[in-house]
């Protein structure tokens, strides 16, 4: 049955990749989290490999169906976005062919989708944008700017047509109007749905704490996981003027990007963790590790790095358990998933003072926003070594500033009230 004030709607997904990213994040709790509201959903993309996803795809709570995963992602390491049009293509086409209508299709990352939904006249589309790709592509040289025009038109174009656009903060709202200048223009305005993070799956905290910070991000050079390692191997260098008197002999930092730093020597024995999202088949990803690699070598720390390419959810919060702090390095970072989930876990954030942590992180209360340089979060990362009690207070905080502001339920109710709204104006 669907919950009280709304009606039962039959509603399909379309995502691209169906992995372990931000944007995967959100339509799984979008997914789950319409379930619960009583609606019929069915979630369908190009590639959902059982054995690296989120465990809500598998558990049975929706369908997902899978189409074209025989369609390649690239031509030898060119032509992404093409290829990601084609296949998201090829999935609305097989969607709109084998199965009936559904009162609403909430789509995403790829706006090319939506004239061929809107086919069906009775079918209203709801667009998710993350952020604009045209933003997001590289615009280097003259064969790419060639090739980018018609694509970056395309996503323009198509995303207007859209019944209702979403977006994920006000940072990406003042970008969208910014790039989008035909549908600002028009009056298209995208309305906030800030995506969300399930606080009940975080334990209460426990004394037993370690002085680890983590970073949990992808392989990806805009995930400018560099800072963390540069930012560690600064810390060091601090001791003599910031750490004095402090006995961190058995301490330990643990940064998850997916790769683990050990020891401050004089100051700190331990680890340091980096926890990073990794896809072997993506040539972005494995190029990177090796550079992150190198500059610990070069930094002279490598001996304490562990790199973690994959973990589960279970794992990661057992990581978050046991940190002090966590590290969220990206530069105007769309959203960013992971500093949600860091103060869900009671832990402080410290992060670049740009982008969407601006609008979950409280400054001086549930993390730090700091200039996005190796000193300044190094600086940030001492304060809370010198006074650990300070970072208990500001988990505390940031435990209750998620639960009130950015949880699932808020999530969902929110996403409801949008879908329920659309197929209404359809029917009337």
């Amino acid at each position: 049955m669907a919950k009280k004030g709304s009606s039962k709607l039959n509603i399909a997904i379309i995502h691209p990749d169906l992995g372990i990213g931000g944007a995967e994040r959100l339509i799984v709790d979008a997914a789950v989290e319409l379930a619960s509201h009583g609606h019929n959903v069915h979630v369908f993309t190009a590639h959902h490999d059982k054995n690296r996803c989120f465990e809500e795809t598998i558990s049975g709570t929706f369908p997902v169906t899978v189409y074209g995963a025989f369609l390649p992602r690239h031509i030898f390491y060119h032509l992404h976005a093409l290829c990601a049009y084609l296949r998201c293509l090829f999935v609305a086409l097989c969607m709109l062919v084998m199965w009936p209508s559904f009162d609403v299709i909430l789509a995403d990352q790829v706006s090319i989708v939506i004239p061929l939904l809107k086919l069906k006249k009775s079918t209203k589309v709801l667009f998710y944008c993350h952020f604009p790709d045209l933003l997001l592509a590289q615009h280097t040289t003259i064969l790419r700017r060639i090739y980018r025009k018609p694509i970056d038109f395309i996503e323009e174009m198509t995303t207007g047509i859209a019944d209702k656009i979403l977006v994920n903060s006000k940072f990406t709202e003042s970008m969208f109007a910014k790039t989008f200048k035909r549908l600002d223009a028009q009056g298209v305005r995208p309305a906030i749905l800030y995506p969300a993070v399930n606080v009940n799956q975080f334990d209460e905290p426990t004394n037993s704490y370690k002085l680890n910070f983590l970073s949990i991000n992808r392989f990806e050079k805009k995930k400018n996981i560099d800072l963390a390692i540069l930012a560690f191997s600064m810390l060091r260098t601090l001791g003599g003027d910031v750490l004095q008197d402090l006995n961190l002999a058995e301490a330990s930092l643990t940064i998850a990007g997916k790769f683990l730093l050990s020891y401050l020597p004089g100051y700190i024995e331990g680890c340091f963790m980096l926890i990073s999202g990794f896809d072997k088949r993506l040539k972005e990803n494995v190029e990177y590790l090796e550079e992150l690699r190198s500059l610990a070598e070069r930094e002279g720390v490598s001996s304490q790095v562990n790199f973690i390419t994959s973990c589960s959810t279970a794992e990661r919060n057992a990581l978050l358990s046991q940190c002090l702090c966590v590290l969220y390095t990206p530069k105007d970072e769309h959203f960013g998933i992971v500093s949600l989930e860091a103060m869900a876990a009671h832990k402080p954030v410290i992060a670049c003072n740009s982008g969407g942590p601006v609008e979950t992180v409280k400054n001086g209360v549930t993390g730090f926003l700091c200039e996005g340089n190796s000193r300044e979060f190094s600086l940030a990362m001492a304060k809370l070594i010198q006074d650990p009690q300070m970072a208990q207070r500001m988990g505390t905080e940031a435990r209750k500033h998620v639960t009130e502001s950015f949880s699932t339920k808020i999530f969902g109710q929110n996403l409801n009230q949008y879908l329920v709204d659309v197929a209404r104006t359809k029917r009337d």
